[in-house]
């Protein structure tokens, strides 16, 4: 009985395994394409702005958004709402635990990550790549420590905003794909974007 019950569950996670990881050409195309775009305009700005510096602007965790952005748009994880607002409480975090508790990496960087993960479930805004968001707050390097609450802006919801832009334009080219999640707003993006 124990053998027929585990074979048929490993039957299953099979299936959905497969069915989960089933992404027709055309979504990869869009996803290469969206997330090209969107870490290339971070990754220029961040070449032309600051030349002689660190990357300041491109962050480890926008890699990370991307995936969910542009590669999972139906995920509840990778909706604007989560986007901005899981890169900002995690980002405020952060940034407040490293001007708390400065050079005490083995208390603050786990503080950081845990706090900012409890925030995000208050504020119904979590985005795991949050986590790494206020990790780097904590353990970037003094450029970054330097910026203080500037962080949560410059590079923190200035990089969030590109990404978000660029994923309302094309996660909604084709009517395949639909960002965000609620049908209504498709319809004012196309309107926007003169799409309809």
């Amino acid at each position: 009985m124990f053998k027929k019950r585990f074979k048929r569950t490993l039957r299953y996670s099979r299936y959905i395994y497969y069915k989960e990881t089933l992404v027709n050409r055309e979504e990869k195309f869009w996803s290469f394409l969206g997330s090209f775009i969107g870490i290339g305009i971070i990754a220029f700005w961040q070449s032309h702005a600051l030349q002689d510096s660190d990357s300041l602007f491109l962050i480890g965790s926008f890699g990370a958004s991307s995936v969910l952005v542009y590669g999972i748009i139906q995920s509840p994880l990778a909706q604007p709402r989560n986007l901005i607002g899981g890169h900002l409480v995690s980002a405020f975090i952060g940034v407040s635990i490293q001007l708390l508790l400065p050079d005490i990496i083995w208390i603050t960087a786990p503080l950081a990550v845990s706090l900012s993960i409890i925030a995000m479930q208050f504020t119904k805004t979590l985005h795991p790549p949050g986590g790494a968001t206020a990790l780097l707050a904590v353990i970037g390097s003094d450029k970054i420590k330097l910026l203080g609450y500037t962080y949560i802006f410059f590079p923190v919801l200035s990089g969030a905003l590109v990404l978000l832009l660029v994923a309302l334009v094309f996660n909604n080219i084709t009517p395949k794909r639909s960002y965000p999640i609620n049908r209504n707003y498709k319809k004012r993006i196309r309107k926007l974007l003169l799409l309809r």
